[in-house]
């Protein structure tokens, strides 16, 4: 069966190429689950979905099954792939080794306008402000501004393409996990900032 037809859509950014657009589409569908492990992908299905053509679609799927997420099968069409544990533990360590590496840079750079747009994104996952956010889009942008406070974007856009496997767990997680351990853990995080506290 295919799944495309459960594929939530979001606008298409300015300046987005038709492939960035839908390998984005397809990475969100994924990571949330809207796109099962499992799942039948119809190139034709997706492209009339996103309102593309086949080509940025099937470039997009490419890409994707270099992240392996998706299996393109010759002939058969391609397929959401089954979580696979041992990537999502690899996908672990490498976010805990460089999530941590990263917190004496920024405790020892960061400046206080800084300090204050993190401090902004974490208040900004509290329930009163969040509203119909979503918390793990929340998390991921302060996620984001911890590496680019340690100027290191590129390592982020590299741990984004390897984490895949991870955050579809993480996912689940956080419709299980208690959203205020999220939350109270990033206000520990920016406490210990604000105190240059790398420890």
């Amino acid at each position: 069966l295919s799944g495309v037809r459960n594929v939530k859509l979001e606008e298409r950014h300015y300046a987005e190429t038709a492939r960035e657009y839908a390998r984005r589409m397809l990475k969100e569908n994924i990571i949330s689950m809207d796109l099962k492990p499992g799942a039948m992908v119809s190139e034709n299905e997706l492209a009339a979905q996103l309102g593309l053509s086949r080509t940025p679609v099937r470039e997009a799927l490419m890409d994707m099954s270099q992240y392996g997420v998706v299996d393109v099968m010759p002939q058969r069409g391609s397929r959401i792939s089954l979580i696979d544990y041992n990537l999502v533990e690899e996908a672990r360590f490498a976010r805990q080794v460089l999530e941590v590496a990263i917190l004496p840079i920024v405790c020892e750079n960061a400046v206080p306008a800084q300090i204050a747009q993190l401090r902004f994104q974490q208040l900004s996952q509290e329930p009163e402000m969040s509203g119909s956010f979503d918390l793990m889009e929340l998390d991921n942008d302060f996620h984001r501004l911890l590496f680019h406070i340690a100027q290191k974007d590129n390592t982020m856009r590299m741990l984004e393409g390897m984490t895949i496997h991870f955050d579809r767990v993480r996912a689940l997680a956080l419709t299980v996990v208690k959203d205020q351990k999220v939350i109270d853990d990033h206000r520990q995080i920016c406490d210990a900032i604000e105190r240059r506290d790398v420890a």
